[in-house]
């Protein structure tokens, strides 16, 4: 009986041995679990995460822009009739090349003629009274040389009538003068020395101010101007001696050049551009008026401008940023877009000279 007691308090013994050392271990297991736990946060706490980045630039480079532009004559005009009247005789016709004060049309109107007539014989008779009273006048004026040969009061009366019928005439003459000039409409002349570039009516049509249609239109060959409309992103890159170079489709592998002439200076509401216009000279001919032209305009900002590579972007629904890394902060700076120069972009925003710029951004770095 004793042994079997005995055998039992050993068995009971073992197992008491074997849990007391099962959680001994698992005790120390889980200590060191925390210890190591402990480490990892430690370790990421005190990590500091790197960006890659790449200075931002400030340069001032030239780049090449290509724009359509149009061809026109640098005088062009189109040629109405003052006066009412018919085609009498047409001088000229298109294609036809003129001489400033060139007669080119003949119109006849007879009531111009007649009322000319009437006024000039008005005229006459006026400047007849005038004289009259004119010599009344003056022998009056001679005669009260005599004392009490003449009323004070008749010789201011003939006075009068002397100054009334002077501007009586003066008027008469402005009339007539008037009527001559009308007929002097009858004659169409050119302005200027050109080539006509339409002629719109016939022999004995009825023309005037209120038909609507010019008699002819007139065109300088000689000299072109070359017009183009620059978009707003580059019109602080104009150059008073800005030289362009263009193309048309008449002369295929022709390059022609031209010099900024004027600038319109102000932005069109309508296209966002300033109108630039640049003289052609043209004496050979070898332009036509009305062509449209290929125009390469060699451009370079006033000042220095920031340009980042396309990647450093960060585009998202907002708009877009570049992202700064300063004394181990990010920055986020919002920027408006310039113009591209192969993968360079130039931007607009906060920025200063020395700025370090995150290659390729992405919104997790903000969070």
């Amino acid at each position: 009986m004793s042994n079997i007691y005995h055998h039992k308090n050993n068995l009971f013994a073992k197992w008491a041995i074997i849990v007391l050392s099962g959680f001994t271990l698992f005790t120390s297991c889980n200590k060191k679990e925390e210890i190591n736990k402990e480490e990892v946060v430690k370790t990421k706490s005190t990590e500091s995460i790197t960006y890659q980045t790449e200075p931002i630039l400030l340069i001032q480079p030239e780049y090449n822009i290509s724009i359509p532009g149009e061809l026109e004559p640098s005088e062009q005009v189109s040629l109405y009739a003052k006066v009412e009247g018919f085609i009498e005789k047409l001088h000229l016709d298109i294609g036809d090349y003129v001489k400033k004060g060139q007669l080119m049309a003949t119109l006849d109107a007879p009531e111009l003629n007649q009322k000319y007539v009437s006024d000039k014989s008005a005229e006459q008779k006026i400047y007849s009274d005038y004289q009259y009273a004119k010599k009344n006048y003056e022998r009056l004026q001679h005669a009260a040389k005599t004392e009490g040969a003449v009323a004070e009061l008749e010789l201011e009366r003939a006075k009068s009538a002397m100054n009334s019928a002077e501007s009586a005439y003066n008027a008469s003459k402005a009339q007539t003068g008037h009527s001559q000039q009308m007929q002097n409409y009858l004659k169409i002349v050119a302005p200027f020395s050109g080539i006509i570039t339409e002629r719109n009516v016939s022999e004995g049509a009825l023309v005037g101010p209120g038909s609507g249609q010019p008699i002819f239109k007139l065109a300088q060959e000689n000299n072109l101007k070359l017009r183009i409309a620059l978009p707003e992103k580059h019109v602080a890159s104009i150059r008073d001696s800005m030289n362009v170079s263009f193309t048309v489709n008449s002369q295929p592998g022709h390059t022609f050049n031209a010099m900024l002439s004027r600038s319109s200076k102000l932005i069109n509401r309508s296209d966002r551009a300033v109108i630039l216009e640049f003289d052609v000279e043209n004496e050979e001919q070898q332009l036509n008026g009305g062509e449209y032209a290929q125009v390469k305009l060699n451009l370079q900002r006033k000042s220095p401008t920031f340009w980042v590579s396309e990647k450093n972007i960060l585009n998202t629904q907002s708009g877009s940023y570049i992202l700064i890394e300063e004394k181990n902060e990010i920055r986020e700076i919002p920027i408006k877009e310039g113009i591209r120069l192969d993968d360079k972009i130039e931007v607009f925003g906060d920025f200063k000279k020395g700025d370090m710029v995150i290659i390729r951004p992405t919104e997790r770095m903000l969070q």
